[in-house]
């Protein structure tokens, strides 16, 4: 599936986390809410990994592995901004990973190099203890110790610009780093708790790395001082695009099983042509690719029957017989061109077969990407800074429909994601989608009609309104975050706390008349203020304040996040009818949704998104997806117009700009989303250039509210705790629907059948070191 690389913000965050890639999968970084069980973890399930397991006794030592990646790395330091997944899987495989990531997305200690690691102090500050495993060792010989920490920890402070790192979060944290009885025993004092120190120190980078900005930011780019995994460089080949790893010699844990892996830069659309020519045992692959090795292992059985799919399949016996009568007939010109033709033909059938015959030897092993990919809506300005337009949007999705699309035909689960903090069997998982409620034409109209945009708007001409007037809606004009002045104030209080429950707060109150108007931002108080702006102003629908339909939606989210008993959604004003829940409705008394198809308008203007899209060959699924969601969205009135750019500009010149309206790209999971997924939400605010400082919120919708979650969860070391501020902070980012999570990548590999312990990992790391050819295969011509 396929997927662009979100251009690195302006962020401080831990790790910079690359977004949907077309076709070119998640960085490979350690992995990343609610209207669900009320359980403190979450029951639902992760992906099973598919990865042929197998013990290492029946595993082979010896030979070599051809695995394709995306690109040759930029850098082998993963902590500047140019590095990528093939950096990361790098890492990975020969570098220091003090914390690994299991089955469900949940960081664990790595026995390869800890004996423990645990917090021994909170007060009067968080101290943590490392004791490293005593055999470990870098690849020159020396022990793995507190000095790399102490010079990683000064190299990714951020209090020494000379270094150039893309990530410092955590690191700012610390307050000192001592040995403690020996080198083995790492003593890491904070500043102020931090509930993410599991993060830290992964990967560790030898001292000689993060000594100097000289070798950090120069010399660790092509090459390593030393290493302490099982594997190490051994070259990196730029005309040929490969980087071999060979085993270490000095690794103490268990002898890696493969004398060689080799990561080769290839193309996805160019992955199955390799694997069946034999330069390639393992790689991603998309949908299409994944079907031609299923047919393969189909027609292993036809007997050299003509296969049903490929080059000349869709051939009809009349147009056959018609190229043949012109190939035979007695026009010489229309002779030679048919000729040609079925020539051609013959010749791409007699490719295709010995390809699909190649092809028999892999197997796909498929489970679900860590990682999930939205509709992202931009809220800086547009319809979509209203808030109710956005609501409207998510209303008129069928997320379930959806995800059937693109993981039905492969046999995955189809389940939408219901966080955008974590994923199905993460403890943090909870399902928050009920904020919103289910999808619903007539609510996702009334909604627009609420906000203006109402089956004849789009044939009336605008009518002035009052001096001073502006044209926002009901809660006020966009703030720089994309939501509304109003709603950002709501957020920015504690639950609750709003400036119209507050003695001398009448004049910001809703008129107790039930009449939104249109460019009012404060409705009248009194019968003649309301007579005389009504005189000048036209009224769209009868409904309660905005500001009530706001509160209604921010209680609805405490009550997800804190349960049934936290509060009372009537009393707040909301009305819930029929499925989902109070706040994501139109008030009552909305003009009647338009007829299914009808376009909505406002003011004489049709309310048009600008709907832009990958162009790429393994961008299909994608497109698709654009497609359905079109006619989602033309049902209930809203017009789309699709704009496809070239992949490599999709994020640079377009989301990461600023310059769609609806966008479809994908964020990986992570272990630690009170720090990983902040800077995806934090609220803009304005740089001192007068620009935008976005971080990589790329929707432009946040609030001080959620911000403050985010930080409260990223100091608290209660983890059930903190994993309750995680699930009230995803209620208020499904609350503000600014981006909505459609459905869970697949994760499709092509691996060499005789290969063992790789394949589809999903959440959990890697273990290198047990890659290898199955002993059954170790006299085959499949070992290579």
């Amino acid at each position: 599936m396929s997927q662009v690389e979100a251009l690195r913000g302006r962020t401080c965050s831990r790790r910079l986390r690359s977004v949907a890639l077309l076709t070119s999968g998640v960085l490979a970084l350690p992995a990343l809410a609610a209207c669900g069980s009320g359980d403190d973890e979450s029951k639902a399930k992760p992906p099973a990994q598919d990865i042929a397991p197998a013990g290492r006794d029946a595993t082979a030592d010896g030979g070599t592995v051809r695995w394709a990646v995306d690109s040759v790395p930029a850098t082998l330091n993963a902590f500047q901004a140019d590095a990528d997944a093939t950096t990361a899987r790098i890492a990975g495989a020969v570098l220091p990973a003090l914390f690994t990531v299991d089955e469900r997305g949940r960081p664990q200690r790595n026995p390869d190099y800890l004996e423990s690691a645990e917090v021994v102090e909170r007060e009067p500050k968080q101290v943590v203890l490392y004791k490293l495993n005593q055999q470990a060792v870098w690849s020159d010989g020396r022990e793995i110790g507190a000095p790399d920490f102490l010079s990683q920890w000064r190299a990714l402070s951020g209090k020494d610009s000379a270094f150039w790192t893309a990530r410092n979060a955590g690191y700012e944290r610390i307050d000192r780093i001592e040995r403690g009885s020996s080198d083995l025993e790492v003593k890491v004092t904070f500043t102020k708790p931090y509930a993410d120190w599991r993060s830290l120190f992964t990967p560790l980078y030898p001292k000689e790395v993060t000594a100097t900005p000289a070798a950090f930011n120069e010399r660790a780019r092509t090459a390593l001082a030393a290493t302490a995994g099982p594997l190490r460089v051994q070259r990196i080949d730029g005309k040929a695009k490969a980087t071999t790893l060979v085993r270490n010699p000095r690794w103490w844990g268990r002898r890696a099983k493969l004398e060689s892996l080799v990561l080769t830069a290839v193309p996805r659309e160019q992955r199955v042509a390799a694997l069946a020519a034999g330069t390639l045992d393992v790689a991603e692959i998309d949908r299409s690719g994944a079907e031609r090795i299923a047919y393969a292992a189909k027609d292993a059985g036809r007997g050299g029957e003509p296969v049903a799919h490929g080059p000349g399949a869709d051939v009809t016996p009349s147009a056959a017989l018609r190229s043949w009568a012109l190939a035979h007939g007695s026009d010489e010109s229309l002779a030679d061109t048919a000729r040609a033709a079925r020539e051609r033909t013959a010749k791409a059938q007699r490719l295709y077969a010995e390809e699909q015959s190649a092809l028999r030897g892999f197997r796909v092993r498929k489970s679900l990407e860590p990682a999930y990919t939205q509709l992202a809506m931009n809220g800086e300005s547009g319809p979509l800074a209203d808030e109710r337009v956005r609501r409207a949007v998510a209303r008129a999705l069928d997320r379930g429909e959806l995800a059937d699309t693109v993981l039905g035909p492969l046999g995955l689960p189809a389940e939408p994601p219901g966080s955008h903090l974590a994923l199905a069997g993460q403890p943090v998982y909870k399902d928050g989608s009920g904020v919103l409620g289910k999808q619903s034409t007539q609510e996702a109209q009334g909604l627009l009609a609420d906000a203006g945009w109402t089956p004849g708007g789009a044939r009336q001409k605008p009518e002035p309104a009052e001096a001073g007037a502006g044209a926002g809606g009901p809660s006020g004009s966009a703030s720089p975050s994309g939501t509304k002045d109003g709603a950002a104030k709501g957020d920015a209080a504690e639950d609750g706390d709003r400036a119209s429950d507050k003695p001398g707060a009448a004049p910001d109150a809703a008129s107790d008349d039930g009449l939104y108007i249109v460019g009012d931002d404060k409705p009248a108080a009194d019968a003649r203020l309301r007579d005389r702006a009504a005189a000048a102003t036209r009224v769209l629908a009868p409904a309660p304040g905005a500001a009530l339909q706001s509160l209604a939606l921010e209680q609805q989210a405490r009550t997800v996040a804190e349960g049934p008993g936290s509060a009372d959604t009537a009393a707040a004003g909301g009305q819930h009818r029929g499925d989902g829940v109070a706040g994501a409705y139109a008030p009552r008394g909305t003009a009647a949704p338009a007829p299914a198809g009808g376009a909505v308008g406002k003011d004489g203007k049709a309310l048009s998104l600008r709907f832009v899209l990958p162009s790429g060959p393994g961008s299909q699924v994608l497109r698709s997806v654009g497609d359905k969601i079109s006619a989602m969205l033309r049902r209930v009135g809203i017009r789309t117009e699709i704009v496809k750019v070239d992949d490599e500009n999709y994020f640079k010149d377009h989301v990461a700009s600023g310059d769609y309206d609806l966008a479809l790209y994908s964020w990986p999971a992570s272990a630690y989303p009170a720090t990983d997924a902040r800077p995806i939400y934090a609220k803009p605010k304005p740089a001192s250039d007068g620009s935008l400082l976005v971080e990589q919120n790329y929707t432009r919708v946040g609030s001080d509210y959620i911000d403050q979650l985010f930080d409260q969860a990223a100091g608290e070391l209660d983890e059930g705790t903190a994993r309750d501020l995680m699930r009230r902070a995803d209620a208020r980012i499904w609350a503000a629907a600014g981006s909505i999570p459609l459905y869970q990548r697949p994760e499709l590999v092509a691996v060499r059948g005789s290969l063992a312990n790789v394949g589809a990992f999903g959440f959990k790391s890697p273990l290198y070191q047990d890659i290898g050819y199955k002993k059954s295969q170790v006299n085959g011509a499949e070992k290579r």
